[in-house]
């Protein structure tokens, strides 16, 4: 399948946006982002950017407060998810201007819609910035 889930924690490690491709319960996912989250936020700028935790290849980066999560498969390709969440940022960038965890609280509904447009079942289908952005655009004009 790819990706198994998307997390977006500020640095006190409270989850911001949560999206998984993969049925886990509430508690199974209360537990697993509070093991994954303790573990990526202790480590270091100095250490590398991918940790394995259960059955998970977690792949994370730090932009300003956030940090994006991407739990993979093992044989999934931790630079092609870095430069995944690179665009994910850029593409938050480009709507919301220096994308921040406010911008992700308060339009928690459109930061869902963009990884919608991005990713379908665990794979990425769309990597284009202004395809991903126009129907959400779109929206905006309507209301």
């Amino acid at each position: 399948m790819g990706i198994r889930f998307i997390l977006m924690v500020n640095k006190q490690g409270q989850t911001r946006l949560a999206q998984y491709y993969e049925y886990l319960t509430l508690e199974e996912r209360r537990a697993l982002e509070g093991e994954i989250v303790r573990k990526c936020l202790a480590r270091n700028e100095l250490q590398c950017s991918f940790v394995e935790h259960r059955t998970y290849k977690i792949v994370y980066r730090r932009y300003a407060s956030l940090f994006f999560l991407v739990g993979v498969d093992n044989e999934e390709n931790e630079l092609a998810i870095l430069e995944f969440i690179h665009l994910l940022v850029e593409t938050m960038d480009r709507h919301f201007g220096n994308v921040c965890e406010l911008d992700i609280m308060f339009h928690l509904e459109k930061a869902h819609f963009m990884l919608e447009e991005m990713v379908m079942n665990g794979c990425i289908v769309e990597t284009s910035k202004a395809n991903i952005l126009t129907p959400i655009q779109l929206m905006d004009k309507a209301s």
